[in-house]
């Protein structure tokens, strides 16, 4: 558990080690692991304090992921969305260039060897 005051939301631990790897500020990283349940995503705004962090979504262009982006945009309003381009489809298949463009256009600080 972290004190980050940014929050990015995704879907599995690939996307997870991917964006890892190309952001350089603490941000805590939380995995849905695909949907979730109204149990665990209250456990998830408590647990993670979200109604008081900076909280980004960024999941895959696909069904699941646009799903799962709906319900979080209602639970968590203040949330900004991140999207990758729909023709990579997935987080973890987008080149880490782009992620890197996408999460700067954010405020989300990158190592500048990914850009």
């Amino acid at each position: 558990m972290t004190d980050a005051e940014k929050v990015i939301i995704v879907e599995g631990r690939t996307d997870k080690i991917q964006i890892e790897k190309i952001i350089d500020e603490q941000v805590q990283i939380i995995c849905t692991n695909g949907t979730l349940g109204v149990e665990r995503l209250e456990e998830l705004l408590i647990e993670y304090d979200l109604d008081n962090k900076e909280v980004y979504i960024l999941v895959d262009e696909d069904n699941a992921g646009q799903k799962l982006r709906k319900q979080l945009s209602i639970e968590l309003p203040h949330a900004e969305h991140i999207f990758v381009d729909k023709t990579f489809r997935e987080v973890a298949a987008t080149p880490e260039s782009e992620l890197a463009i996408a999460l700067l256009s954010r405020r989300i600080t990158v190592n500048p060897m990914y850009l």
